[in-house]
């Protein structure tokens, strides 16, 4: 009976270490504000927790990630296109001068991303930090994709399929911008041509044409495009200018 409690205190006291160590890694995708280039966040973590940042940019443009945080032993790590926690960092908050200020040229275009987190001396303790971060992407893209990864942008499938939650509808702009004129607006579930995709105010912007003759051309927000069929069908008029917005009713995260 003795060996049996020994063993019983231990395996609560090893599930109970765990349960406190546990890491959460909470997912941000940080979009500017229409016609802006820069957001700044607040946020806390605690533990081990981390908040990974999601921010668009395209290659030869400046990223400058900045943190200020209440625990001295909170840092920030940028990751390329395709990379994250426990890839090879682009930079690292405490190698730069001054520390947790960095600013650098972006080697290749696509979806970059910030992890924020505390050493593991100050995860253990369970202790926790208040920060606030500002990320900016400055510089015009070029006249065409370089470093594109994953042929997400320059090249990607040949037709879109508008998704919006809701049943609303989608903004074609003239401009990659959420602040640009709408040229036309898309149904849930039409489809477009894809004619090449950029990076814009944090996100993936793409060049589309309406299937009909005569068409609309325009730009689109593409987190509310997926994969399509080409197949044209007369879109439905909008339920609503509520959710007729850059995106609809889909919910994400702005600043």
């Amino acid at each position: 009976m003795p060996l049996f409690r020994t063993l019983l205190t231990m395996v609560l006291f090893t599930l109970g270490a765990s349960a406190l160590n546990a890491e959460e890694m909470r997912n941000v995708d940080v979009r500017f504000a229409a016609g802006t280039s820069q957001a700044t966040l607040a946020d806390a973590i605690t533990g081990y927790d981390s908040v990974l940042y999601r921010v668009g940019a395209e290659a030869g443009q400046t990223m400058r990630v900045a943190l200020s945080a209440s625990n001295g032993a909170t840092y920030f790590n940028v990751y390329a296109p395709g990379r994250g926690p426990g890839d090879e960092a682009l930079a690292t908050g405490q190698s730069t001068q001054p520390l947790n200020d960095w600013t650098g040229t972006l080697p290749g275009s696509g979806e970059y991303t910030i992890s924020v987190y505390m050493m593991r001396s100050a995860a253990r303790r369970n202790e926790r930090s208040n920060f606030t971060i500002n990320i900016s992407v400055d510089g015009a893209t070029g006249a065409r994709v370089e470093g594109d990864y994953a042929d997400g942008l320059a090249g990607g499938p040949d037709f879109f399929e508008v998704k919006v939650s809701g049943g609303g509808s989608l903004n074609m702009r003239v401009s990659a911008s959420a602040s640009a004129p709408v040229v036309t607006r898309l149904s849930n579930g039409q489809n477009v041509r894809n004619l090449g995709c950029r990076m814009s105010e944090g996100g993936r912007w793409c060049r589309i044409a309406t299937l009909a003759d005569p068409g609309f051309e325009g730009w689109a927000d593409g987190d509310f495009l997926i994969e399509g069929t080409g197949a044209a069908q007369p879109p439905s008029p909008p339920k609503s200018d509520a959710q007729s917005s850059a995106g609809g009713t889909e919910q994400r995260v702005r600043f």
